[in-house]
């Protein structure tokens, strides 16, 4: 059992904080810490850090989802640019390096990368003694998720691991868990019983769109091409907490129609929703894929937000859990012929199920405890973290020079490819 546990998350988007709030439960739940605090490391930050990652963030998802995936392509070198970010965040974060030494905790859980840097950081300064753990809440690895001290790696599937044993991680540090969601999606509930609770009817299909957390994306196009569905089908249309948002969809929902469309306000009760539906449409973030994958739901992925919701995508598609839309004039006609075709949704289903991880809370937990019982860190000494090409070095045992060689070869490959598309693209 663990003393004080802080379980840090950022609040840049939902779902780094019901990640955090998940695992928080399961550590209650499993009597696993005398102690356990959840904190949004944005309140430890200064004004502009705040501004950049929560408002920032939502306004560029809304207006310029292009340069975000730019910057998000652009920031994914792993193992570069680390000085300037740390010296970045280290500015800005100094009341978190506060509360950080005047709570003492014996374990510290990131849902954030950011919280993650400082962690790694301070605990290189010995400035700080404390098991460092890190959940990575979205489905591929970006860079910026990369700390060269810590203890243990939470990651969704087994690609992942493998993207960060290339990288010089441990396989034996990263435990493929599942992206963490609230215990109660690994609950079962009648879905006839979901259905009648809600006022929903139980011989038409239900079509769950979800917006995110905060209800942003082209909502009302996305209805307008429901709209045109040959199959009668009832939406439940999330709106997260834009209020604005759902009092223009009550609007839209009072025109008559054979797809029946009920807006939703901000709700705690999600699994209840999900467990009434049969398909999820929207963007696939990290946190509202796992949970629906949790309940088997096929995905129906919508302008996915360029950089991680694109690579999430990616995942589903290759799983055969998902279809994709780029084009919304044409949604209707697409989840048309998917729900013509009940063979091929049944497979998707099944394909869903066997990919969430309603549990991943407490395969957090449990290896953590394991951890902590078989391997406890030295509180006395020094924290060892080797440098990732030390790592990298070992298991395939090459010179430092036959690397650095094998990367100005991939390197000059780039410039060469890049050149040729510029001179062929400035040709036509």
């Amino acid at each position: 059992m663990f003393e004080r546990v802080l379980i840090l998350s950022a609040s840049a988007g939902a779902g780094h904080v019901r990640a955090a709030e998940a695992l928080e439960k399961a550590f209650i739940a499993k009597g696993a810490a005398k102690e356990v605090r959840h904190e949004d490391a944005l309140k430890y930050t200064s004004t502009m850090i705040r501004r950049i990652y929560s408002k920032g963030y939502i306004d560029m998802v809304n207006h310029a989802p292009t340069i975000l995936g730019i910057l998000y392509d652009k920031a994914d070198k792993p193992w570069k640019d680390e000085e300037n970010r740390l010296a970045f965040d280290r500015l800005n974060t100094r009341p978190l390096v506060k509360m950080l030494r005047q709570y003492a905790p014996d374990l510290v859980i990131c849902t954030h990368f950011l919280p993650a840097e400082i962690i790694s950081y301070l605990l290189c300064k010995k400035k700080i003694k404390t098991r460092h753990a890190i959940v990575v809440t979205d489905f591929d690895m970006h860079a910026m998720w990369l700390c060269r001290h810590f203890d243990d790696y939470f990651v969704a599937i087994d690609e992942t691991r493998e993207h960060m044993y290339s990288l010089g991680i441990p396989r034996e540090r990263v435990t493929v868990s599942g992206i963490p969601v609230d215990p109660v999606f690994a609950e079962k509930k009648s879905k006839r019983a979901m259905r009648e609770k809600y006022g929903l009817r139980q011989d038409l299909p239900v079509i769950l769109m979800s917006a995110g957390g905060y209800g942003v994306g082209p909502v009302e196009e996305m209805l307008a091409s429901l709209q045109q569905m040959k199959h009668p089908a009832q939406v439940l249309a999330l709106c997260g907490r834009n209020k604005e948002l759902k009092d223009r969809l009550e609007e839209f929902a009072s025109v008559p129609s054979s797809v029946i469309i009920k807006p939703v306000a901000f709700t705690d009760q999600i699994d209840e929703y999900m467990t009434a539906s049969d398909l999820l449409l929207g963007k696939p973030g990290g946190l509202t894929t796992s949970e629906a994958l949790a309940k088997g739901l096929v995905f129906v992925v919508s302008n996915p937000i360029p950089g991680q919701e694109e690579r999430n995508s990616d995942h589903l598609l290759e799983e055969g859990v998902a279809i994709r839309c780029n084009n919304l004039p044409v949604l209707a006609y697409k989840i048309d012929k998917l729900l013509d075709d009940q063979q091929r949704f049944a497979t998707m289903f099944e394909n869903a199920r066997a990919m969430g991880r309603p549990n991943a809370a407490n395969t957090v937990v449990e290896k953590l405890l394991e951890s902590a019982a078989t391997a406890m860190i030295n509180l006395s000494g020094e924290h060892h973290c080797e440098s990732p090409l030390q790592m990298l070095v070992k298991p395939t045992q090459r010179p430092r020079r036959m690397i650095a060689r094998a990367r100005r070869n991939v390197s000059a490959t780039s410039r060469g490819i890049a050149r040729r598309l510029f001179k062929t693209n400035a040709g036509n």
